[in-house]
């Protein structure tokens, strides 16, 4: 995601008064409510990474349960290769959006 300001940008900018112009207090209020979201927004993109690598963890791990009660039990080859195919989603889910976050 690709942001033109941060929270200290917001925070220092500084508007020229002319006549007739804004209420200085009210566009710093505004200002400050800005700011307020863009800390949760990004309180909000650091929980949903945590939440999201938990879930992709998760989604290995049974991957990988399946898997091995699969070749021991004799179940059919198309209950593994579904479970290879969410692995490997997951992992290309993990790719693409990881790098698109890390680069915030």
């Amino acid at each position: 995601m690709d942001r033109e300001l941060t929270q200290k940008e917001i925070l220092e900018k500084d508007f020229k008064t002319k006549m007739r112009g804004y209420d200085p207090a009210e566009v710093d209020e505004f200002l400050d409510v800005v700011i307020r979201d863009y800390d949760n927004f990004q309180k909000e993109i650091e929980q949903l990474k945590i939440e999201n690598d938990r879930l992709l963890d998760k989604v290995d791990e049974q991957a990988k349960q399946m898997s091995t009660q699969s070749s021991g039990s004799g179940q059919t080859s198309s209950a593994v290769s579904n479970f290879d195919i969410l692995k490997r989603l997951s992992n290309l889910e993990r790719h693409v959006f990881g790098s698109k976050l890390d680069n915030e």
